[in-house]
């Protein structure tokens, strides 16, 4: 049963990314733990992302990314001109991988909650302050070396 949802989410996954599905009808096993998880990785990003096409940056395009972000590019020729260049083109070929991605049309949904706490139960701001001896507010004040009006008093060497 596992099997076939993962085959079938597969096949969703790489429909939507217009890339022919490669499973094995083999029967090889693969070693996992205790709770069914594979112990070494069954496939790669960048395996599937060496299948895309790799984009190239020319000199001007990596010169003005530079300004823009205003750092200073690297003398061209050197290795760490050749490094990040390859490092930003691989950027480049993921977020074009991205856009490969086709949707299915799910209708107006909204934006999703991402609360941590449900909608209609919220944090009670009202409550009053435990009576363990937490003290909380003003009272906090009595710790401090210096406090004038309710204010901390913070000592420094600089003048204004």
């Amino acid at each position: 049963m596992l099997l076939r949802s993962v085959r079938q989410a597969g096949r969703v996954w790489c429909r939507s990314l217009n890339v022919p599905l490669q499973l094995s009808t083999s029967r090889a096993t693969v070693e996992t733990d205790t709770y069914g998880i594979p112990l070494t990785p069954t496939w790669s990003v960048q395996e599937l992302l060496s299948s895309y096409p790799a984009p190239s940056i020319s000199p001007a395009t990596f010169k003005r990314l530079h300004e823009l972000s205003a750092l200073l590019p690297p003398e061209e020729g050197t290795p760490e001109y050749v490094k990040l260049k390859h490092e930003l083109e691989e950027l480049i070929k993921l977020v074009e991988a991205t856009k490969l991605i086709k949707l299915e049309e799910t209708g107006n949904i909204g934006i999703p909650d991402g609360r941590v706490i449900s909608e209609g139960s919220g944090i009670p701001l009202d409550r009053a302050p435990r009576e363990d001896g937490d003290m909380r507010g003003r009272d906090l004040l009595s710790y401090a070396s210096r406090s004038t009006n309710g204010m901390y008093v913070v000592e420094t060497d600089r003048s204004r």
